[in-house]
């Protein structure tokens, strides 16, 4: 009774503000469905690491043994993209090539994030940690965020995977914004070139090559991510296959999400810092959409079929939510308009783009701090 009088009284504002913090996201998560697998363990973990002398953080707590194995090795991030490798279908990309430049498009807003950052007082470690919450792609944003600025990872990684939930609300506005009623209604060739084996299997091999080549630091993250889907494609190992696609990814997540909710302690989390890191994250994620979308329109001045400028938003890394977006924005302007199979294929391209993105940045910093 004593302990809990004594818990009690050392309960600050703060910590009260930390709770509800946790709440929402666990609310959020359970009745809004928003990427529950990591907003309910990552809003958990905040309840835990904030209850004043909690012992699952500090030098023996297991929260922070976590993080010191987990996310300070870089591990949860690398098994997290072997997962998600298993689980993705190149087939829509492979079958339109052309689809790749929109995943690069829709990149923008990583580096036009970084400069404003950088304009606002940040250092350039700290200004590349936070555009790459533009990547849509929070084990991207765990990766960075931990090799240059470790003590903003909390703030980082919340923003980055709720802005990921909140990509339905987010890019609907800015799409209606930069196009019109006609360009929505644009209706594109349904045809597509059966894929076969030999491609699907090569494919992997191929981009980790080639961007291991342009772009030695994203080897990590591209080779993780291309070593799950060779997993997949191959055939010959269905177990390994389907183990990274469920166990290895719901145990990666869960240890993932609470573990990220245990560094947002209320000392590090309530800052005005934090406020700009968020503020950063969605105007990275304005910008990778209209980057997407003005390309697609860019190119649209040269082509005789016209490509339907949703796509180019699709190119952010939030798959699969981006896709059905744009497909739903569609039907909405033309109910027999069906575009969801060009956006997949730009979805999956932003899931290339983002992590080369991510390499680029890292050597790029490196190389100049």
């Amino acid at each position: 009774m004593k302990a809990f009088i004594e818990g009690i009284s050392n309960l600050t504002l703060s910590h009260v503000v930390m709770f509800i913090i946790g709440g929402i996201l666990i609310y959020l998560a359970i009745k809004k469905e928003y990427e529950p697998m990591l907003l309910l363990p990552i809003g958990f973990g905040i309840v835990l690491a904030n209850i004043p002398f909690s012992s699952a953080i500090g030098e023996n707590g297991f929260l922070t043994i976590l993080y010191n194995a987990g996310i300070k090795t870089e591990l949860f991030p690398i098994l997290i993209f072997i997962a998600v490798g298993a689980m993705i279908d190149f087939s829509p990309l492979l079958q339109q090539p052309f689809m790749i430049f929109f995943g690069a498009a829709a990149q923008l807003g990583i580096f036009l994030t970084i400069i404003f950052a950088y304009i606002l007082g940040f250092d350039l470690k700290e200004a590349a940690s936070i555009g790459i919450i533009g990547a849509a792609d929070g084990p991207t944003s765990i990766y960075v965020a931990n090799l240059f600025a470790p003590k903003l990872l909390g703030p980082i990684s919340v923003a980055a995977y709720s802005y990921m939930a909140l990509v339905p609300i987010i890019q609907p506005p800015v799409i209606r914004m930069l196009t019109t009623k006609e360009e929505r209604k644009i209706r594109m060739d349904l045809r597509m070139n059966k894929v076969s084996k030999t491609a699907k299997i090569l494919f992997p091999i191929a981009v980790t090559f080639v961007a291991g080549v342009l772009v030695p630091s994203s080897v990590p993250l591209v080779g993780s991510l291309m070593f799950g889907n060779l997993i997949r494609e191959s055939g010959v190992v269905e177990r390994l296959s389907k183990a990274a696609q469920n166990e290895l990814a719901n145990l990666v997540t869960l240890l993932l999400g609470i573990t990220i909710g245990s560094t947002m302690t209320a000392d590090k989390f309530l800052t005005p810092t934090t406020l700009l890191i968020f503020g950063m994250g969605l105007i990275a994620f304005i910008f990778d959409t209209a980057g997407g979308v003005l390309f697609a329109k860019f190119l649209n001045l040269f082509l005789k079929n016209k490509v339907n400028p949703m796509i180019g938003a699709a190119g952010i890394s939030a798959f699969p939510m981006s896709s059905r977006v744009v497909q739903k924005m569609a039907q909405e302007e033309d109910p027999t308009n069906f575009i969801l199979m060009q956006a997949a294929g730009a979805n999956v391209a932003g899931q290339i783009g983002s992590i080369i993105a991510g390499g680029i940045v890292i050597a790029l910093v490196s190389s100049i701090v």
